[in-house]
């Protein structure tokens, strides 16, 4: 669902996830309207490291952190395509890792993308929620299952909502990360079509929903989008190498306690 928001005389739209969550969780994604990024990056770039001005990129926080009411400055993080889950905690300074998780209320989670799949993660009693980057390389060592286990809840109880990512008819990739993925559970091989040019078109929200079972996480909702083709509402790194970034942010609202 888009939801769009105006305030401080600007325009601001995000998807909000269409999940049975529990009341007390918060989750959105950005899209791209309502910053002041200019260029590649217009215009609510989120990201400190693309090269975009920085004095930009702190009012579009700031924005960001007014539009949606949040409790606190998000924990952003250092992603590096590994699969590190960190515990997020009030005036925690950023940290390198690619997830991060939270059981106290008002402690913002957050991910970077513009192509890889952000990840929320919440249990159905709303006592911990998750946000995880996940690029192929993190889906192929891990960050999926790490995360899951960071909530300390079994997968049954966890319901995931698969975010704005690129999409199965542009995602293409070559012989030896489709063998990665298949070496490690044969049944991925059906996120794999192949080209007429030798390589595969992967459905990384395939590739995920596969590694969410495995830890038995089956209630998945999201993973319709793709970033590369939609250029009005989404950043794509593979669309235009120079670009933005969305933040995927979940919570818990201590309203709902």
């Amino acid at each position: 669902m888009t939801t769009p928001n105006s305030r401080d005389g600007f325009a601001m739209g995000w998807l909000s996830p269409d999940w049975p969550a529990p009341s007390r969780v918060r989750a959105y994604t950005t899209t791209r309207p309502g910053g002041i990024s200019e260029g590649p990056y217009a215009s609510l770039n989120l990201a400190t490291h693309v090269g975009d001005d920085t004095a930009h990129v702190v009012e579009n926080r700031r924005r960001l952190s007014a539009a949606l009411h949040l409790p606190a400055e998000p924990l952003w993080l250092r992603q590096v395509h590994g699969i590190a889950a960190v515990a997020a905690a009030p005036g925690k300074p950023e940290c390198e890792a690619d997830a991060s998780y939270a059981r106290q209320s008002g402690v913002v989670c957050a991910v970077l993308t513009a192509d890889c799949l952000p990840l929320l993660l919440c249990d159905v009693d709303g006592g911990v929620v998750a946000a995880a980057h996940a690029g192929w390389r993190g889906l192929l060592d891990g960050v999926i299952e790490n995360t899951v286990r960071a909530m300390h809840r079994p997968g049954s109880r966890i319901l995931a909502w698969l975010g704005p990512a690129i999409g199965p008819a542009a995602f293409e990739v070559g012989d030896e990360v489709r063998a990665a993925f298949v070496a490690r559970d044969p049944l991925a091989a059906a996120a794999f079509r192949p080209t007429p040019a030798g390589r595969w078109l992967a459905d990384i929200y395939h590739l995920a929903r596969r590694r969410l079972s495995e830890v038995g996480v089956e209630a998945v909702y999201g993973g319709h989008w793709c970033t590369v083709s939609d250029p009005a509402r989404f950043y794509s790194y593979r669309r235009d190498h120079v670009t933005g970034r969305m933040a995927s942010l979940i919570w818990l609202d201590s309203r709902g306690e």
